[in-house]
């Protein structure tokens, strides 16, 4: 095995998010019908999402690994995942936010016979991941029982990869060699959310977006379906299922994958 191939693999295997990957992913803080006119409302959506991940993944220039991974696969390598949606509401305006830092960590060794000695080639890949996300909201439909919000704005993704290598001939290493790789894009987002209240204490909520456009990734794409369950004024929890897609290349980095997967979270409104 090339060393190159060993290293695509092992960032393959680390779910370098974006996700965004992340990621893991997000929970759409619900809408309350707001009339023109109102004071400022804000929600906070802590969430987890147990997604898995599948599609191509390369680094400095080599031929992208193809990948499909449960979320059981993924979260064997994570070290710290922290995810938040927010909003801010005021009549027929609003901004949107969503952040996603997920740090992955994965090893990998093959080890093969030269003249005779056992020689091992091992590698190391530590992947950060920051997915932040800013939209502002107008609101088209403000019912007491149902919400429109178009959206738009921008998504930042960060990936940075550091990679260690090294080699060991039945012994001691004889030679290590270490290496960052990774990206930085931003992608303009148009979108679609939307709240329905089937009764007093339960709801649907859900969005729709697009972007990349050519200007950052080719395309990308972000969809969410949720009930939710009003506990009271101030809290409500809401379970459903999110899928997320981007296709990113630049430069030999190569980012073309997507989650999907359920997500579980709380959202507290201030």
């Amino acid at each position: 095995m090339r060393i190159r191939t060993l290293i695509a693999s092992l960032v393959a295997s680390t779910a370098v998010t974006a996700a965004t990957a992340a990621d893991l992913g997000v929970v759409s803080a619900p809408s309350q019908p707001v009339q023109p006119g109102s004071e400022w409302t804000f929600a906070a959506a802590p969430y987890f999402w147990a997604a898995g991940l599948e599609g191509d993944v390369g680094v400095f220039g080599v031929q992208p690994v193809h990948v499909d991974m449960s979320f059981g696969d993924i979260f064997d390598n994570l070290r710290f995942g922290g995810m938040l949606v927010g909003e801010a509401h005021n009549g027929t305006w609003g901004v949107f936010g969503d952040l996603i830092y997920v740090k992955t960590e994965a090893e990998a060794s093959v080890t093969r016979t030269v003249a005779g000695i056992p020689a091992t080639l091992a590698a190391s890949v530590e992947t950060s991941s920051l997915t932040a996300t800013i939209l502002g909201e107008y609101r088209v439909v403000a019912q007491p029982t149902a919400t429109v919000d178009l959206m738009a704005g921008a998504r930042i993704w960060s990936v940075d990869n550091d990679i260690g290598i090294s080699l060991d001939l039945d012994g001691p290493p004889i030679r290590s060699l270490s290496g960052s790789d990774g990206s930085t894009w931003v992608d303009p987002m148009l979108g679609i959310r939307g709240r329905v209240n089937i009764n007093p204490s339960w709801y649907l909520t859900g969005w729709g977006m697009i972007g990349g456009f050519g200007a950052g990734s080719d395309l990308t794409w972000d969809v969410l379906a949720s009930v939710g369950y009003q506990w009271n004024q101030k809290l409500s929890l809401v379970a459903g299922y999110r899928a997320l897609g981007v296709d990113y290349d630049n430069d030999g980095f190569v980012y073309d994958i997507v989650q999907h997967g359920p997500v579980l979270g709380a959202v507290i409104r201030f």
